[in-house]
């Protein structure tokens, strides 16, 4: 697999859309983008890491690599998707207790556009603990695309229904038109 063009470390999380990550791999691969993994443990139980490995043609990364180890390649954009309520919380407070909170902690500080697809339920949406972690990270630059034009929380005990529907396009969208217009205001 080349690794020229547009890198993409897409951060997958333990919820129901993980289930369908190849779909996002494919239409990323299909706008020239080289496609690398990072699964919270929660994520690793919802696809075929091996799979995902052939597919993308880079390890699927769930730990810290041992020193002296190959290195993951240097994102030009993070796709965090699907975004669980946890992982947002924690990663808003500054929590990195997985190798994908520590990515995203460092990330973050560094600048990296970083594209958040949440996939939350209306109950925890509404909670202040989990509004108070999209504003912070909104303050740092992170797209959250949450409401309106985005991912709008779904009732409780529904996610499962909207798997096939949950709209990878919108984070590579969002990805592309961000490195657009960093290009053209550097």
């Amino acid at each position: 697999m080349t690794t020229e063009g547009r890198v993409l470390a897409v951060v997958v999380c333990g919820a129901g859309p993980a289930t369908a990550i190849s779909t996002l791999i494919g239409l990323a691969r299909d706008r020239g983008w080289t496609v690398q993994v990072i699964a919270t443990p929660a994520a690793l139980e919802f696809f075929d890491r091996p799979a995902i490995e052939t597919l993308t043609g880079h390890p699927v990364r769930s730990q810290y690599a041992k020193p002296g180890a190959p290195r993951s390649l240097i994102p030009d954009a993070i796709l965090v998707a699907p975004a669980t309520y946890n992982t947002i919380n924690k990663w808003a407070l500054g929590i990195s207790d997985t190798y994908a909170l520590g990515v995203l902690a460092e990330t973050t500080g560094l600048g990296v556009p970083t594209i958040v697809l949440p996939f939350v339920n209306s109950a925890l949406a509404r909670r202040a603990p989990f509004q108070r972690s999209v504003e912070s990270l909104r303050a740092e630059g992170v797209r959250i695309l949450l409401g309106p034009g985005g991912v709008e929380p779904h009732p409780p005990r529904t996610g499962g229904d909207l798997i096939d529907t949950y709209p990878w396009h919108l984070g590579l969208d969002e990805a592309e038109r961000l490195l657009s217009s960093a290009a053209q205001h550097p």
